[in-house]
C-alpha cells in the first residue's frame, strides 16, 4: 500500500461499517437535536452579528469541560457552566458591540489558558482531551445524552417564547425599544440561551470549530432567502445534514468528526452563495431589460 493509499484508506475506510454504526447511535440521535438548536439559535446569531462571540463562549465551555474531565464529574454539566459563565459576562459587560468585542477579546484567552491547564493536568486517555478541541463520535454516553436531549429542550422551549420579540429587537432595536419591547433583557436572554447551544455543540465538533454548526449554516440560509419562515427551516436542514453527514463519514476512519461536518457545512454555504450570486445577476439583468 503507497502512502496516498494509506491516507486515503484513513480518511474513508467503510470496513465493518454496519457493526461500527450501532455504536454512534446516541451521537447521532444528539445530532439531530443539535443541529435543530444550532440552526435556529444561528439564524439570532447572523441578525445580531454575533459569531465573534460565539467563538468567545466556546472557549470557557471548553474549560468547563475540561475541569470536569479533570474532576471526573459530567462534561456536558461542566461544559454547560462554562458557557453560561461566558454568556452571563458577555450580557452583562457588552451591553454595546464594542465594549462586546473587548470583553469577548478578554476572555477568549482566559478560557483557553484555563481549559490548556486542566487538560495539561488530566492523566487519563489522550483521545479524551484532543476530543474536546476537535469533536468526537462515540462518546456520547446515556447520561450525556439526558443532559444534551434535555438542554436542547430547554433551548428549544426559551426560543418558541421569544422568538417574535427578539427577532423584532434583533431586526429594529430602537423601534422595538421605543414600541416597549424589552431590547436589553431579550438581549441578555439570547446569550444564555446562545451559550446553552455553544455548550451542546462543543460535545460533538469540538470547541475549536462550533462556528460550523451555529454560524454557517444560518449565513448559507441567509444567502438564498430572507424569508422569516424559509431561513430557519433551511438554516436547520443545512446543521443537520452537515453533522450526521460528518458523523456518517467519520465513522468510516480514524480521523475526528471535525473536518468532515466543517468541509459538508463549508460546502453547503459555497453553493448558497453561488445560487444567491445567480440569481441576484438574474433580477439585475431582468430589471435592466424593464
Amino acid at each position: 500500500m503507497n502512502l496516498a493509499d494509506g491516507i486515503w484508506r484513513q480518511i474513508f475506510d467503510f470496513d465493518n461499517y454496519g457493526e461500527l454504526l450501532a455504536l454512534v447511535r446516541n451521537s447521532l440521535i444528539a445530532g439531530v437535536a443539535l443541529g435543530l438548536v444550532g440552526g435556529l439559535v444561528g439564524v439570532f446569531v447572523i441578525m445580531r452579528d454575533l459569531p465573534f462571540a460565539v467563538h468567545g463562549i466556546s472557549e470557557l465551555s471548553f474549560a468547563g469541560a475540561s475541569a470536569a474531565l479533570l474532576l471526573d464529574a459530567n462534561i456536558v454539566a461542566g461544559s454547560i457552566v462554562g458557557s453560561l459563565i461566558a454568556a452571563g459576562a458577555i450580557g452583562l459587560l457588552g451591553s454595546r458591540a464594542r465594549d462586546r468585542n473587548s470583553v469577548i477579546g478578554i476572555i477568549m484567552p482566559f478560557g483557553l489558558g484555563l481549559g490548556v491547564l486542566f487538560l495539561a493536568l488530566y492523566k487519563g486517555r489522550a483521545a479524551n482531551k484532543f476530543g474536546l478541541l476537535t469533536g468526537q463520535i462515540v462518546a456520547v454516553d446515556t447520561p450525556q445524552m439526558s443532559w444534551l436531549l434535555g438542554t436542547s429542550a430547554v433551548v428549544l422551549v426559551a426560543l418558541a417564547v421569544m422568538w417574535r420579540p427578539l427577532a423584532f429587537a434583533s431586526a429594529d432595536p430602537e423601534v422595538a425599544e421605543a414600541r416597549g419591547v424589552p431590547v436589553r433583557g431579550l438581549s441578555f436572554a439570547f446569550m444564555i440561551v446562545l451559550g446553552l447551544a455553544v455548550a451542546l455543540s462543543v460535545q460533538i465538533v469540538g470547541a475549536l470549530l462550533v462556528l460550523t454548526l451555529v454560524v454557517t449554516p444560518a449565513a448559507a440560509a441567509a444567502r438564498i432567502t430572507a424569508s422569516p419562515v424559509l431561513l430557519p427551516t433551511l438554516s436547520v436542514v443545512f446543521a443537520v445534514a452537515s453533522i450526521e453527514g460528518g458523523i456518517l463519514l467519520a465513522l468510516g476512519s480514524s480521523v475526528p468528526i471535525s473536518p468532515y461536518v466543517t468541509t459538508i457545512s463549508f460546502t453547503i454555504y459555497l453553493l448558497c452563495r453561488a445560487v444567491g450570486r445567480y440569481r441576484a445577476r438574474r433580477w439585475g439583468a431582468a430589471r435592466a431589460a424593464v
